[in-house]
């Protein structure tokens, strides 16, 4: 039996909690084993981030080219890319590799930090929307980020929908808006490539230790995707550790700290 292999392309976090540090963490926890692509470095802890440095686009689509050429992923993920030129140089890549090797493609619409730090102007939004949503065979927004690329007021389980069936009608095959900053239950609306609408639900946790959960659920669902699972089964699995992983935080760091990334051993 072959090793799965899920390949991420982001952002790093010196802290751990997000990014790259929290993908590779989590495919290891899912017994995947994980490449990954820097896109930016950050100066960040628990508290803030301090600085924001973007890699140059040429040495981000050259670090694509080189694990795919030699260890091609079974799925791949993209989170913080940083600016207009990266995020054209991650389209164009992953385009590139796509005649070559088929693997489904995670986008995480990583727009800004929960402590501060940009990640998405308006011209990068633009790129990102004609560009590289149209490659993902999922995408997961969390609440702002849907209302930032759709334009509607996402607030609630019937917007999340309306907003869903808009990405998908603009190119994202399957699209997962994430309801963790709901009132009440952490409710999650999936809107699939058919057109079914389907929910996933968790009971929300009282903490302020929740750095790095988005990456950590996408990271979680590239993993399950990398070992054949179906998509509906790759979340519904992704869903439960993040909560339990939220729910088992280790405490760590003055402000908002990282999940438990051992949650479920």
């Amino acid at each position: 039996m072959s090793t799965p292999v899920a390949l991420s392309i982001a952002g790093s976090d010196p802290s751990g909690g997000a990014g790259l540090q929290a993908d590779l963490k989590t495919f290891h926890r899912f017994g995947v084993y994980g490449e990954a692509v820097v896109t930016l470095v950050t100066v960040q802890n628990t508290q803030r981030v301090c600085r924001v440095e973007v890699m140059p686009s040429d040495l981000v689509a050259e670090q694509i080219r080189a694990v795919i050429r030699d260890i091609p992923p079974k799925a791949a993920k993209t989170g913080a890319l940083g600016n207009l030129a990266v995020t054209q140089a991650v389209s164009e890549a992953i385009a590139e590799a796509a005649g070559s090797v088929d693997f489904p493609l995670v986008v995480d619409p990583v727009m800004a930090g929960s402590r501060g730090g940009v990640f998405m102007d308006e011209q990068t939004l633009r790129a990102f929307t004609s560009k590289l949503l149209p490659r993902a065979f999922l995408l997961t927004p969390n609440l702002d980020e849907a209302s930032s690329l759709t334009g509607l007021s996402v607030r609630d389980p019937a917007s999340m929908f309306e907003a869903g069936r808009k990405l998908r009608d603009m190119g994202a095959a399957n699209v997962l808006v994430k309801g963790g900053h709901l009132e009440g239950d952490a409710i999650d609306v999936l809107v699939t490539s058919t057109g079914r609408r389907i929910q996933f639900r968790a009971p929300k946790i009282d903490t302020r230790h929740t750095h790095g959960t988005g990456c950590t659920y996408s990271a979680a669902i590239t993993a399950g995707l990398a070992k054949g699972q179906d998509l509906i089964q790759a979340i519904r699995t992704a869903k439960a550790f993040v909560t339990a992983a939220i729910r088992t935080n280790p405490g760590l760091g003055a402000g908002s700290g990282p999940l438990n990334l051992f949650a479920g051993k």
